[in-house]
């Protein structure tokens, strides 16, 4: 039971770390989908 629950904190945490890396090296959906004309909201 302890080792599932080590995997779960696990996902949760690579989950989490990638979104803001992926965030902060500009990969987001927002920025890879819109094109010049798009007009993203702040």
């Amino acid at each position: 039971m302890r080792v599932m629950l080590y995997g779960f904190a696990a996902v949760i945490l690579i989950a989490v770390a990638s979104d803001q890396i992926l965030n902060h090296i500009g990969f987001s959906s927002q920025e890879r989908m819109s094109g010049a004309s798009t007009r993203l909201g702040n």
